[in-house]
């Protein structure tokens, strides 16, 4: 048995990413094998509490001897892998994602990503030409609201109302292509759906696509008092 089996078998992987050598745990992801050297990866789709599947492409990574850039949010990390986080190919990469959904997507209220679409010196124009995101807001229930021309269809509302957190399967992927969407299965509404207004999609949502309705009638001008009449009515006359 040589020294790089011998230390997998007792439970360590060592790699290096950006010129640091790393131990890990067999089966952790590159992405966080680098947040242990303090590594910041870029992200959209993944979040801590769901399950990464490499949705948005944002956090690929060059691995030396790969043919292609690597996600490094579901990409495991082996024994003497060596990692660039952030060359020239992962930047013009990563920059082209977020060229692309800008141009598709209203992120007016994605901070995050407003963020990363300066640090990695975006060409907000770049795709001007391009078709946006337009669809109505859906006001179909006294809670929150859904503006999908603000969705970036990161999954992670999907995930948390699925098998990762509350297993109310009330939403999913509809549509193909351009056309593709987050909606209730048949196009219920919400109350018809099998959603329990737990709230735990509002929380994941990396952009403004679902808002508390509160906050949505503080910002167009409300008072709270106002805010708390208007939600006792609809609750009252949804109930009727």
């Amino acid at each position: 048995m040589n020294i790089q089996q011998e230390k997998i078998l007792n439970g360590g992987i060592t790699l290096t990413i950006d010129d640091q050598e790393v131990t890990v745990p067999p089966g952790t992801t590159i992405l966080s094998a680098a947040g242990a050297l303090g590594t910041v990866i870029p992200t959209i789709c993944y979040h801590d509490h769901l399950t990464a599947y490499g949705i948005c492409r944002l956090c690929v990574v060059e691995v030396e001897q790969a043919r292609v850039l690597q996600p490094a949010c579901v990409a495991e990390a082996r024994e003497g892998m060596t990692v660039h986080t952030r060359n020239t190919r992962v930047e013009r990469s990563r920059r082209t994602i977020l060229e692309m959904l800008d141009s598709a997507v209203n992120l007016e209220e994605a901070p995050e990503i407003q963020a990363q679409l300066d640090d990695y010196g975006a060409n907000r124009e770049r795709f001007e030409n391009g078709e946006r995101r337009s669809l109505p807001i859906i006001d179909d229930n006294p809670m929150f609201l859904r503006d999908y021309s603000q969705c970036v269809l990161c999954w992670r509302c999907v995930q948390v109302c699925a098998d990762d957190a509350q297993y109310t399967y009330a939403i999913n992927f509809s549509g193909r292509g351009f056309e593709t969407s987050i909606d209730t299965f048949f196009e219920q509404s919400l109350p018809e759906s099998t959603c329990v207004f737990c709230g735990q999609c509002v929380d994941v949502c990396p952009t403004g696509a679902l808002k508390p309705k509160r906050e949505w009638l503080l910002e167009q001008g409300q008072t709270p008092d106002e805010i708390m009449q208007m939600t006792r009515m609809e609750r009252r006359r949804r109930k009727t």
